[in-house]
Formats: C-alpha cells, structure tokens, sequence
C-alpha cells in the first residue's frame, strides 16, 4: 500500500533567518522520504520562476533595508507570500519545522491557512513536543507534534503504507483514483 504516492507535502519552516536558509532540513527529509513517491512543494526549490527566495534575493532584500527601500521589499515578498500561500493550497498535507530559537513569521500564517483547511499537519518541534507553544495545542492534534525526525518519519511512513492506520483526527481523506487502494 503506497496511500501517499503522488500526493503534495508542503516543507513549511523558517528561511530568511534560520542559518542554513531552512535547506538542510528540507534536503534531508526528501532525501529519506524519498521511497514514498511524495511530490514536495519546497519554499527553497519553488516550482516556479517567480518569487524565488535564494541567496541573490535574501541579499537584495538586505540591501533594500537597509537604503530604506521598503517599496522593493514589499513587492519581493508579496509575490513571495502569495507563492508559498498558493503552494499550502494546493498541498495535501504539510510537515513543520519549528525551531523555537529561530523567528519563523510566515511559518505560522502557513500553518494556520493549512489549518482552516483541516489539512494533516506533522509538527516537527526542535526543542522537543514539551516545548511546543501553548497555542498549537489549542489549534493542531498533539499527536502530529513529534520531538525527533526519526518519529515524524515513522508518523508518515504509518500513514503511508500501514494497513491499520487509522486516522482519529477527520484530517485523511485518500481518494481512490485508480479503482484500487494499492
């Protein structure tokens, strides 16, 4: 059973101020995930020519601040915003990232629309599920909050291809598109 094969994950975490600009995490769960046949929409590797968030952009963003040219930065990022925004649209379920050390503002907008839209949400939380804001426990089902990659693989690895998953969260639809579930 491959539930998840051809679905749209969304990578929604940190970029403009995390370290490494939110890649290396991103690398490594497509990388280990790959077996699963998941289609990722990934903020680093956009899928479009428009709103791309790279090194050239992120130092003319800096660059733009700093001279006080506000207008250019607004224009980048609200093609930038309404980019990501259209990908959690478009996405079946998403996987966080969320390094509370790490300011992270568009992550949680993203994480709220996916929400409204009652999408599957894998909460990855760095400093540990203990350590989660209060809020997300009032807005997503705690057991999507995972303290180490390696039980947020395993979370998704059970949805995708456990006969006896069952879903207790009315999150997971899967569609049968062939006239078969395997």
């Amino acid at each position: 059973m491959r539930r998840l094969k051809d679905s749209r994950g969304y990578l929604c975490g940190a970029m403009d101020r995390a370290p490494d600009a939110g890649v290396g995490w991103r690398r490594n769960l497509q990388y280990t995930l790959n077996d699963l046949g998941i289609r990722w929409l990934d903020p680093t590797q956009k899928p479009i020519h428009v709103g791309v968030e790279d090194g050239v952009s992120r130092r003319l963003r800096g660059e733009a601040k700093t001279s006080g040219d506000f207008v250019a930065v607004v224009r980048e990022m609200k093609t930038i915003r309404c980019v990501d925004l259209r990908m959690v649209d478009i996405c079946d379920f998403l996987i966080v990232n969320l390094d509370l050390d790490v300011h992270a503002c568009g992550t949680y907008e993203e994480i709220f629309l996916a929400n409204r839209q009652k999408k599957p949400i894998f909460v990855h939380i760095e400093q540990g599920k203990k350590k989660a804001p209060d809020w997300l426990y009032g807005t997503l089902p705690h057991n999507y909050f995972h303290s180490t990659w390696e039980e947020l693989y395993a979370h998704i690895r059970a949805v995708a291809t456990d006969p006896t998953f069952q879903d207790t969260t009315g999150r997971w639809y899967f569609f049968n598109w062939m006239g078969s579930d395997k």
